[in-house]
């Protein structure tokens, strides 16, 4: 529900803060005082768009919030979430209007696109009057009313289950489709790719090791005339290290006799003399597998240059060619086993697409069943409310399609175009005068009219309908007498299960209010301002002894002012 509105330069109002209560909430006033005005602020908390025209003259933005009763409302909750936005029990939603053409959304004071506000006010408040915001008659909304009224909730849930995974398999069969045409192209190069690979069938890390073992055979004639140099010097040279060594431990050993100090540099000798014998055998080891092939080199640097172009074509490293070789050749591989794949898929879809017609069929079995007495219920509350000879009906229909379509369900052997809410298209007729034939509802029905019909809608679903606030502007159009009566009454019934808000010209309807509200307009500063005030039970009677008699009250004004007061229950 709705707790309070904050209006502040908006057309004719300078700065307005009305609180609302349960039940039923009347505005009244006169024809020009701003009533109209006051809904219209009100539908930009529900995402319409606005103009700067409605900016106060003198002012450089407009502004509308309403705060709003949200601890119970688990879809709000759900949606706040999704947007990332902190959910608290009282929903504020702001709007800006802006001389200069911004238009800035708030909920709970953090920005938001319109759409956001659209969504959440579609959660919160049905509007019904001459405004867009009238869910009747958009045409979509008619099987909504119609599964309320039927509680299909289960039944709609199991369709829409495999309606989901229908969808979710036709959009992998659409992927494998597209992917199969892709790769009937790319085939071909594909094939050349892996042969390519495949005949050098590059290693990891095979190019480091190439070149590394390249420079090695390049200077193989160096490397064997420095070893040959080297070893000689160790070993085979006159005089050799080693033999130099072998003299030095002589000498060494003949000192130690008479020194024992210079035992400690005969041993170092020794390990010395170790040491290059070592390094002696190491290189005789290393010049006897020098190996100076021309033709070997010839044919490392062939395999390296393979190497380079495979690398220059497919990534820059032997890594990135293995891993493109990995990718081409599973994509090669699905490409020839494309038809047993879409074929097991195409199977797993017509299961599916039956599944989905055995739910369809319960849930359009369950809307015939109950469209019969949503259409006498709501002829019975048209009558009470002013439409005597209505007919209404709920046209439900389904469209065949083609039977290799794999986006229709499969009910008893037929094909039929279905959507998230199943097979059927549900549409409300009426004919609202005797004798006329019945008419799509979104093409006849006067405003008035409107928000009777829905009334009537409204009054056969309050149980199970979960808005919890319903607008209700010139419900009373073409209504006057006992028939204004009823409509009030209805009004207040409904009250019980929603927060409703209604405009009215009727003392009727007026004297079931459970808050009543006035709207006038008066001049301040040669300005015409509007302003609106909760009346107090001594102005309650006054306001709706107006509406019985116009501006001059009579004491028989007052009584029956007081009478429809106190009767309203």
């Amino acid at each position: 529900m709705i707790k309070s509105l904050e209006i502040k330069d908006y057309a004719l109002i300078d700065h307005i803060n009305v609180e609302f209560g349960k039940g039923l909430n009347i505005i009244t006033g006169e024809t020009g005082a701003g009533k109209s005005i006051l809904i219209d602020a009100m539908s930009l908390l529900l995402g319409e768009r606005a103009s700067t025209e409605v900016v106060r003259k003198g002012a450089q933005k407009s502004f509308v919030e309403g705060i709003f009763d949200v601890e119970l409302n688990k879809k709000v909750k759900s949606l706040l979430e999704e947007n990332e936005i902190e959910f608290q029990p009282e929903l504020i939603i702001r709007r800006e209007i802006s001389l200069k053409g911004s238009n800035r959304c708030f909920v709970n004071d953090s920005p938001v696109s319109l759409n956001i506000i659209k969504e959440l006010g579609d959660l919160l408040v049905d509007l019904h009057g001459q405004h867009e915001h009238q869910s009747l008659l958009r045409t979509e909304t008619h099987i909504e009313f119609l599964d309320e009224f039927a509680n299909n909730h289960k039944l709609l849930e199991d369709y829409k289950s495999v309606h989901k995974e229908l969808n979710r398999k036709q959009n992998e069969l659409r992927e494998l489709k597209a992917k199969e045409e892709s790769l009937k192209e790319k085939k071909e190069i594909y094939g050349f790719q892996i042969k390519e690979i495949d005949n050098i069938n590059p290693l990891p890390d095979e190019d480091e090791m190439i070149s590394n073992e390249l420079n090695i055979l390049e200077n193989s004639e160096k490397l064997l005339e420095l070893t040959d140099d080297v070893y000689n010097k160790l070993y085979d040279g006159e005089p050799s290290v080693i033999d130099l060594l072998g003299e030095t431990k002589h000498k060494l050993n003949q000192l130690a006799n008479i020194d024992k100090s210079f035992l400690e540099s005969e041993g170092e000798c020794d390990s010395a003399l170790a040491v290059v014998k070592e390094l002696a055998n190491s290189l005789r080891s290393y010049k006897s597998r020098i190996d100076v092939d021309p033709k070997k080199i010839e044919n490392k640097r062939e395999r390296l240059g393979s190497l380079n172009l495979l690398k220059k074509k497919y990534g820059g490293s032997i890594q990135k060619i293995i891993e493109h070789r990995e990718k081409i050749g599973k994509e090669f591989e699905l490409a020839d086993n494309f038809s047993a794949a879409i074929n097991n898929l195409t199977k797993e879809i017509n299961g599916l697409r039956k599944s989905a017609g055995e739910a369809a069929e319960k849930l359009s079995g369950s809307r015939k069943k109950y469209a019969a007495k949503v259409e006498s219920e709501v002829k019975k509350v048209l009558a009470q409310l002013g439409i005597p000879d209505a007919i209404f009906k709920v046209n439900i229909k389904q469209n065949e399609s083609d039977k290799n379509d794999n986006h229709s369900a499969i009910v008893k052997n037929k094909s039929y175009i279905c959507t998230e809410t199943g097979i059927d298209e549900v549409e409300f007729y009426i004919s609202t005068n005797a004798g006329e034939d019945v008419k799509p509802l979104t093409k006849v029905a006067s405003g008035g009219e409107v928000s009777r019909i829905m009334l009537s809608l409204k009054t056969i679903l309050a149980k199970s309908d979960k808005l919890p606030l319903l607008i209700f502007d010139e419900i009373d159009t073409g209504v006057s007498g006992r028939i204004a009566q009823k409509v009030g009454a209805a009004l207040k019934d409904l009250a019980s299960f929603h927060q409703i808000i209604s405009i009215t010209h009727l003392p009727q309807i007026a004297g079931m209010a459970d808050n009543h509200f006035a709207v006038e307009k008066k001049q301040v500063d040669n300005r015409d301002v509007s302003s609106i005030k909760k009346l107090s039970n001594d102005e309650r009677i006054n306001e709706v002894a107006k509406l019985i008699s116009g501006e001059e009250l009579s004491k028989a004004s007052i009584e029956s002012a007081k009478q429809l007061i106190l009767n309203k229950q």
